[in-house]
């Protein structure tokens, strides 16, 4: 009888406690956005973060290159070009190729859990882009504000072998 052997290697989950994170200004975008980068893979280009924001807050127009998967923590909030308000427990799935404006609604700050696949593109007044974001630029954006703030990043693109 013969015995096979599994030549995959087994990927662990990983692990990373938030509270164990920074929360991360979005500017030059906006000052009053910030994003909690949980996991970022460089090689799908692929961004797990939180986004929190008070109410009234807006992230300008952009496109999206890949699709985008939202989920509403707490607050609402909506886009300028849709009739829908997503609410806690609301899930929202962009499709690559969209465009929106992210307002956040008057009454109550909000957080939500965003999947970022591919590249968003921020547009100015004349639709010219204005900063493009990738998994990348937001592995440099969290390193970078952790140098700046004096903490010892964690290594959020490591996948644990089991």
């Amino acid at each position: 009888m013969t015995t096979l052997v599994n030549p995959l290697q087994h990927f662990a989950p990983t692990y990373t406690g938030v509270d164990d994170l920074p929360w991360v200004p979005f500017t030059p975008y906006t000052n009053e956005v910030e994003l909690k980068i949980l996991h970022v893979d460089l090689i799908k280009s692929e961004t797990q973060m939180l986004l929190r924001a008070p109410g009234g807050a807006s992230l300008g127009v952009h496109d999206h290159y890949g699709r985008v998967l939202v989920y509403t923590v707490r607050g609402k909030w909506r886009y300028a070009e849709h009739a829908w308000v997503s609410g806690p427990g609301d899930f929202v799935y962009e499709v690559a190729n969209s465009r929106h404006t992210f307002i956040v609604e008057p009454d109550e700050g909000i957080e939500v859990f965003i999947s970022v696949e591919g590249a968003i593109a921020f547009l100015g007044p004349s639709d010219e882009i204005i900063g493009i974001e990738q998994a990348h630029t937001f592995a440099e954006r969290y390193n970078e504000y952790c140098r700046k703030h004096g903490i010892i990043p964690v290594d959020l693109t490591s996948f644990a072998l089991s």
